[in-house]
């Protein structure tokens, strides 16, 4: 099957970057996007997300012609959503976007055309959510047209060479819809093609981020337990991983970002009773920013009116994605219990952020802090050199929960290191 014209909804993390990678390999795209400011930036040249080679991919993309930013959709030979999956308050998934997305496909849907679902959706959701809408077209799912899912499986920080070498996954509402995907994305991945139904397709994806859940969760109760022990987490981690069939990862602050934090809830919430340990991993990485809180409470004594300079607030290391940052709830519980703090994000050093003050340098964030609170391991916050802390900081207590900072050195300027997960003995 040929493809010429596709239209990519949702601008985003991974629609922005697979409507520039389709554009740069000869299709003209339409990117769709319902936010005017992300249209208006990226029609000005400009960027709304960071990561690596994007500017370059997205600029080579507008500068052929081929791709073109819209707020409407447009008819095409494929059609892609990839739109955001949240959740509401009670954990259940919002299919909002991606309802919409599929009712803005109805008007342009032709004979022979391809719908593929990327969003992350719980099972059953190309089955029973898009098909039916798709359907009010007159046209008939998986006969007049092809309808496919097919994950996005790539890391913040490295999409523009996993997005072309990792394995893609495509399931089909039947094995021609399959067929169709393969036939459109053999067109810049080199990874393997797997075909499959797209209930397994979805099921791939929840099962991937759920694995790594769980076992973050259980690394976080290590780290809770060495806390109370009087053990070095950190030192027995490297050690029971010298097992050659025991690979625990990090602890850390939580989990976040719009895959691992949120997919599992997924599965819980297509079959709560079969969840019981989906479940369990959830609440303990949604409770770890709780025990960093507690943490920082100890090794400051109390927190009211303590001056708190919280570096970094991004989800993971070196990408500017906030959502569902635990580092963000770290800080918002830091405030609620009365401490004052003032909070820097490098790769997002202007975020506005509702209840948090955001400042734009480092420098500015230590001036004359009490404490300083390491939340997440960019690489420029693990840089920072204790003497140049001493000479701003009031007080002399730095609190590590992602071991990034070495204690000796913070001890030669006189400051005393608290890391997650190491107790007093």
């Amino acid at each position: 099957m040929e493809f010429n014209t596709i239209c990519v909804f949702g601008l985003g993390y991974i629609g922005l970057p697979t409507a520039s990678t389709f554009a740069t390999h000869g299709l003209h795209v339409t990117g769709v996007d319902v936010n005017s400011r992300v249209v208006h930036t990226l029609r000005n040249g400009g960027l709304h997300i960071h990561e690596p080679g994007l500017r370059t991919l997205v600029q080579a993309a507008l500068g052929s012609g081929n791709l073109v930013i819209s707020e409407q959709a447009q008819p095409a030979d494929a059609f892609i959503i990839a739109v955001p999956t949240p959740f509401y308050g009670d954990k259940r998934a919002d299919m909002r976007a991606v309802i919409a997305a599929a009712e803005a496909i109805v008007p342009h849907l032709r004979p022979g055309n391809l719908v593929v679902l990327e969003s992350t959706s719980p099972p059953r959701t190309t089955v029973d959510v898009v098909a039916p809408i798709l359907a009010r077209s007159g046209l008939n799912p998986g006969v007049d047209f092809y309808l496919a899912y097919s994950p996005e499986r790539v890391l913040p920080g490295q999409i523009l060479r996993e997005l072309i070498e990792n394995a893609r996954v495509i399931g089909g509402l039947n094995h021609a819809s399959a067929e169709a995907g393969r036939d459109l994305y053999k067109i810049f991945v080199r990874g393997e093609i797997i075909l499959t139904d797209a209930t397994t397709a979805e099921m791939v994806k929840l099962m991937e981020n759920t694995y790594r859940d769980v076992n973050i969760a259980v690394a976080n109760e290590f780290a809770r337990l060495a806390d109370r022990l009087g053990v070095d987490v950190w030192e027995a981690i490297g050690l029971a991983n010298r097992h050659p069939r025991v690979n625990i990862l990090r602890p850390g602050p939580g989990v976040g970002g719009h895959c691992i934090s949120v997919d599992p809830w997924f599965l819980v919430e297509a079959a709560s009773d079969l969840t019981p340990l989906i479940r369990a991993a959830r609440e303990v990485n949604d409770g770890q920013p709780q025990f960093v809180v507690e943490l920082v409470r100890r090794v400051a004594g109390q927190l009211n009116s303590c001056r708190i300079a919280a570096l970094g607030l991004a989800y993971k290391p070196d990408v500017d994605d906030l959502r569902e940052s635990p580092a963000i709830e770290i800080v918002r519980l830091l405030g609620e219990a009365g401490a004052r703090v003032l909070a820097y994000e490098p790769y997002k050093p202007d975020a506005n952020i509702p209840g948090i003050t955001c400042v734009t340098s480092l420098q500015e964030a230590l001036q004359d802090a009490d404490l300083a609170l390491l939340l997440v391991g960019h690489t420029a916050l693990k840089d920072v050199q204790p003497a140049q802390a001493a000479t701003l900081m009031h007080g002399r207590l730095v609190v590590d929960v992602v071991s990034a900072w070495h204690s000796e050195a913070w001890a030669k300027a006189g400051f005393q290191l608290h890391r997650l997960g190491v107790g007093v003995k």
